[in-house]
């Protein structure tokens, strides 16, 4: 039967005061075989470093995602870390699952609330401006900083820093139906939009059937061009040719079909 950990604040300097010394139950998880026993020993180490989870699942507080789903993702990141830690390799835990933690951390905001898919260097380029502009805004009487003054704040270059400005946005694009900049009469960036031109299906409806209609017969040929381009009835079509608006309307019907066939044909 396993006892609760409990909490043991260590001599030396810590960065986490509470940090508990679990150096004990990590031995002894090694050395229990699969098991409900094993599992709720590690549950116990789980919960004896929720704390450290919590701090650093604040650290990204106010980033667009609530502190509570923040905290739940540090809490699956601390269990992975008890999982996968071995103690028989020297290292402390702490140093183990503090970047086990940050990196589902990073990742849960990687992957679910980048409203655009943003590289990982550019990520860190906008956490970086983000966090000198914030600290400038308030030792510059309020003003918004420049360019410059992040490059020189950062160590990037200007052009980084233009980047890293470019994707502060890049969690929530901008709406369609926001306003333009510099307009009062209600234009929206839906408006700047195109729409789908229908010219270009009868571009590629027209290629589809060349072939076609050069194989037809020249009164085939005929018929469909005073037909669809001359766009003549099929009453005048019979008058010209002499023949009857029936048998005109037969041919049109069976040539068209016919140039659907071979295009179809052709494309598959």
């Amino acid at each position: 039967m396993t006892t609760a950990v409990q909490p043991k604040t260590r001599p030396s300097a810590h960065p986490h005061d509470d940090a508990p010394d679990t150096s004990a139950e990590f031995e002894r998880i090694a050395e229990l075989p699969d098991g409900p026993q094993k599992e709720a020993l590690r549950q116990q180490v789980v919960e004896a470093w929720i704390p450290m989870a919590d701090r650093l699942a604040g650290q990204y507080r106010n980033r667009g995602e609530s502190l509570e789903d923040l905290r739940q993702v540090a809490a699956l990141g601390l269990v992975k870390a008890v999982n996968r830690y071995d103690p028989g390799r020297g290292s402390a835990f702490e140093s183990f699952a503090v970047p086990t933690v940050v990196g589902e951390i990073k990742r849960h905001f990687r992957d679910h609330l980048w409203a655009l898919h943003v590289p990982r260097r550019v990520q860190e380029l906008r956490n970086r401006v983000r966090t000198a502009h914030r600290e400038l805004s308030h030792s510059l009487d309020d003003r918004a900083p420049d360019v410059e003054e992040i490059a020189d704040r950062t160590g990037l270059s200007e052009e980084d820093v233009r980047t890293g400005v470019a994707a502060l946005d890049s969690f929530a694009p901008l709406s369609l139906d926001a306003p333009l900049t510099g307009t009062d009469d209600g234009y929206a960036l839906r408006d700047t939009l195109g729409e789908q031109e229908p010219a270009y299906d009868r571009v590629v409806d027209r290629e589809a059937v060349r072939s076609g209609l050069c194989r037809l017969p020249e009164r085939e040929r005929r018929i469909l061009y005073m037909r669809f381009f001359c766009d003549m009835t099929q009453s005048r079509i019979a008058e010209q040719l002499g023949i009857s608006q029936m048998h005109v309307s037969r041919l049109i019907n069976r040539t068209c079909s016919r140039l659907c066939e071979q295009a179809t044909a052709e494309a598959s």
